[in-house]
């Protein structure tokens, strides 16, 4: 395939979000049930956001979180699957990684449940000592609201 015209852009303005969840919904089973809105606040809580495009057609993307120097996360890393095996995968995660907001961060972290040897070839490496999570749960008000104000 002739890869000539296909564009990398880093403005979140740019972001279709309905061809967005289209892709997610095609070719990563871990977005598969994500809203639109939702989309829109991941995206606006993210730097750097990369896209890929054929023309008008949204076929690959990326974000991450960052506090520019010492902790970053890349996340919804995926590529449309009439493009892979064209190395598209590999340069949206080094233009992720090259970013201003991304290029000094000490670590740069990353979940993934199938693509180990991918991320691999790109230099992470498996971190078996940050394997904590929390499923946040709906914020129940058990404090009385005097209490939560004095904390403030």
């Amino acid at each position: 395939m002739d890869c000539r015209h296909i564009q990398f852009c880093d403005r979140k303005s740019q972001i279709d979000y309905h061809q967005l969840q289209a892709l997610f919904r095609l070719g990563a089973f871990w977005a598969k049930e994500r809203k639109i809105e939702d989309l829109q606040v991941a995206i606006a809580n993210s730097e750097p956001v990369i896209s890929i495009w054929d023309s008008e057609r949204l076929i690959g993307f990326s974000r991450a979180t960052s506090d520019g120097i010492y902790r970053a996360t890349i996340w919804d890393v995926v590529i449309h699957p009439d493009y892979r095996g064209l190395g598209l995968g590999r340069k949206l995660v080094e233009t992720v990684l090259s970013h201003p907001r991304m290029n000094r961060v000490e670590r740069v972290y990353l979940m993934t449940t199938h693509q180990q040897r991918f991320y691999e070839r790109i230099g992470f490496e498996t971190n078996s000592t940050t394997t904590m999570v929390l499923y946040n749960q709906p914020i129940h008000r058990s404090m009385p609201t005097p209490a939560l104000q004095a904390q403030e």
